[in-house]
């Protein structure tokens, strides 16, 4: 028995003639009867009652009317739900985020827009640390992580994209003479008390940068990976915060943001996720959060 043979069986109990039923399925009627006789030889028993003007179902016949209609609508739901998961429409997507990244906008941006384009896929959103985000994905606890660049995203199996990248800003408090500044550059920092964030790799490469600037007169007074604090320690006029551009999203009464000059590098953002990818879902995100 075939899913075919089904419709054949359906399309002859409706019409209650095997010509019209044969017209309806654009098949040749002695082809329909023999379909249907088979049928009924497999089954071992009739499955209509024929006379010479119509064709009506059989105690057996009903039965089997009720089980065909019941078996065909599953098929067709299960037919809708693997071409709508081939299509990426529905499914999971596991999003992990380091901290800092939201601020930007990129990711919540990203995820507004999908879940209006893929309203029936799950997403599941994770804050984690951008040197975790690697294993993860390819242990399979995420799909795809927005991080800052880092030794780790240039892990085998592993796709990083640039989706975005800021300059740096000096945060300090409304009181301190730097902040009387519109801009403030590197040679304006010699040895003012500096906190440097320390979430990311590229912190350390600006922490080299200044290094090569200031010399003896770089003066790091605190070093933290703690968004708030790093804020909190620049609010509190216990020396100058270097952060990334997205930051300033924050806001602490007393605290004022300063961009930093001249200086040739940027906080990134990446989209790491797998470089092999097999659900429509994932790759559905990934292509509307590159695009």
């Amino acid at each position: 028995m075939e899913l075919r043979h089904l419709r054949y069986f359906l399309a002859v109990a409706e019409e209650g003639h095997f010509g019209r039923a044969a017209e309806r399925l654009n098949i040749v009627q002695p082809a329909l009867s023999m379909q249907i006789k088979a049928l009924e030889s497999e089954l071992g028993g009739a499955l209509f009652n024929r006379t010479s003007r119509r064709v009506e179902l059989t105690e057996a016949g009903r039965l089997m009317w009720t089980e065909a209609k019941r078996t065909l609508a599953q098929a067709e739901h299960t037919r809708q739900a693997v071409e709508r998961a081939l299509r990426g429409e529905t499914g999971r997507v596991q999003v992990g985020f380091a901290g800092n990244a939201i601020f930007s906008g990129k990711m919540t941006a990203d995820l507004r827009q999908f879940h209006h384009a893929y309203p029936d896929v799950e997403l599941v959103i994770k804050e984690m640390a951008p040197q975790e985000q690697v294993e993860a994905i390819l242990a399979g606890q995420l799909d795809v992580g927005y991080a800052p660049d880092n030794s780790r995203t240039a892990a085998p199996g592993i796709t990083a994209q640039l989706i975005g990248h800021w300059a740096f800003l000096v945060a300090l408090a409304d009181d301190h003479p730097l902040a009387a500044h519109n801009s403030i550059s590197p040679e304006q920092l010699a040895g003012e008390a500096l906190i440097l964030y320390e979430a990311h790799d590229i912190h350390e490469r600006l922490f080299l940068l200044l290094q090569e600037r200031l010399g003896s007169q770089l003066h790091i007074a605190q070093r933290s990976s703690s968004t708030l604090s790093v804020l909190a320690i620049a609010a509190a006029g216990l020396g100058a915060a270097l952060i990334p551009a997205p930051l300033q999203q924050v806001h602490i009464p007393g605290l004022s943001y300063r961009p930093l000059d001249d200086i040739e590098l940027s906080a990134n953002l990446m989209l790491i996720s797998r470089e092999h990818e097999s659900s429509a879902a994932v790759k559905a995100f990934i292509r509307g959060a590159t695009e």
